[in-house]
């Protein structure tokens, strides 16, 4: 392969890890089936291949690959169109085959192409896993693995369950056209949700060598944006930027200039974005107003309070444990009864923490989630148990598979085999 056979793959990669949900939302709009707008976005990008080695990366690749995909789907389009013009005469369409007709309400309702795609997936019919695992794969452009591991599931299972959600749509006749401004609310939840877990993919990165993935952490943070713009009264979106705001205010200093990992207390807060926090404060309060408070509010809250921190020592722990309390009540998980682990060993001491970590050991979910032993083996060395912390290192190291947490925690394990 020459080098400019190289530099070609590599543009075209780093093209469809940044633009490939804008592309793709683009060319929906043409096509309106997604199905075909998938392929026509996928034949695009194979064709930058070929076409930027002979003329050259554009300046714009992603406006290139945009204008490549419209064009696949408007051929396909006028094929068809053709094609039934000529068989008039042997099937006649029925009221229920011929295309939707676009709705301009929807168009004003939802002004961006990404918003609009995230929308048009998340659908009512399928379940509310199901809505969100395709809308991160096929929207968002999240790998298979990673939207597994969000969901603590295998990717066996979740390929599986991507697939029969792309079947139910197909065999049911699911019509995906953009929803009507009357139908965002029942669709809000799951479109939060996805937004979510992109960030948090972005955040940490499940999988790879480097701890973060700030493009998709960014792409989720627009969203946000754009959801608040459409949404300004809705307090759990409120909630949502509020949560992406806090925890991004802090991206510079999570690792170091090599990519070692930092901890929250090792970090300098000095660096941390002050107007991102500021904002997401107000948004906290927002979000916190008028009735009892949502999921995301909850936890934004709780990440507003590590973020005002002057320092890690006066992080306000016993607050941080009553807003876990309230949220496992109103949203009962295993990561959240986790989370609120490590604020019982910063507010009662690690010895009560362990005795939830050992129960929460008996969570068929938590079974391959890194964070458990991970945990658990901070517990065991803040007690000076250095030979059983030293097994659940080990065993965290075997289910993580970022590299960066992988060497924070063979670290850890050198430190307890040490001591």
């Amino acid at each position: 392969m020459t080098a400019n056979q190289q530099a070609v793959r590599q543009a075209v990669a780093d093209a469809h890890r940044r633009e490939w949900a804008t592309v793709l939302a683009a060319t929906v709009r043409v096509a309106r089936d997604l199905d075909l707008a998938q392929d026509c976005v996928q034949d695009a990008y194979a064709a930058a291949l070929d076409a930027w080695a002979r003329d050259g990366v554009p300046a714009r690749p992603g406006a290139w690959l945009t204008t490549a995909a419209r064009h696949n789907a408007l051929d396909i389009l006028r094929r068809a169109s053709t094609l039934r013009s000529k068989l008039h005469l042997l099937v006649e369409p029925t009221p229920t085959d011929a295309d939707p007709p676009a709705d301009p309400a929807a168009d004003r309702a939802l002004p961006d192409d990404r918003l609009r795609l995230v929308f048009l997936c998340c659908h009512p019919a399928l379940a509310t896993e199901a809505q969100v695992a395709l809308t991160l794969r096929l929207v968002c452009g999240v790998t298979t693995p990673d939207i597994a591991a969000a969901f603590l599931v295998s990717e066996a299972t979740m390929a599986a369950r991507i697939t029969r959600a792309k079947k139910k749509i197909t065999s049911a006749g699911i019509p995906f056209r953009i929803p009507a401004p009357d139908a965002l609310p029942e669709r809000l939840d799951a479109a939060l949700t996805t937004i979510h877990l992109l960030f948090t993919t972005g955040h940490t990165a499940p999988t790879g060598p480097a701890l973060t993935r700030n493009d998709l952490a960014d792409r989720a943070l627009d969203l946000a944006r754009l959801l608040r713009d459409l949404m300004p009264a809705e307090r759990e979106v409120q909630g949502l930027l509020a949560l992406l705001l806090a925890n991004h205010a802090r991206r510079a200093t999570r690792t170091t200039p090599d990519g070692r990992l930092l901890l929250l207390e090792e970090q300098d807060r000095s660096a941390w974005d002050a107007d991102a926090i500021a904002e997401a404060h107000d948004l906290v309060h927002g979000a916190l107003r008028g009735g009892s408070p949502g999921r995301f509010a909850l936890q934004a809250a709780i990440a507003a309070l590590h973020a005002t921190a002057p320092t890690y020592s006066d992080t306000d722990w016993a607050q941080i444990l009553v807003l876990y309390d309230e949220l496992s009540h109103i949203w009962p998980s295993p990561v959240v009864a986790l989370n609120r682990a490590v604020a019982v060993a910063m507010v009662r001491g690690p010895e009560a923490a362990l005795a939830e970590i050992e129960a929460l050991q008996h969570e068929p979910r938590l079974a391959a989630y890194h964070y458990l032993p991970a945990v658990k083996a901070d517990l065991l060395r803040r007690l000076g148990r250095n030979a059983d912390a030293a097994a659940a290192y080990e065993r965290a190291i075997t289910l993580a598979d970022n590299d960066a947490e992988r060497a924070f925690l063979a670290g850890r394990l050198a430190e307890v085999d040490a001591g």
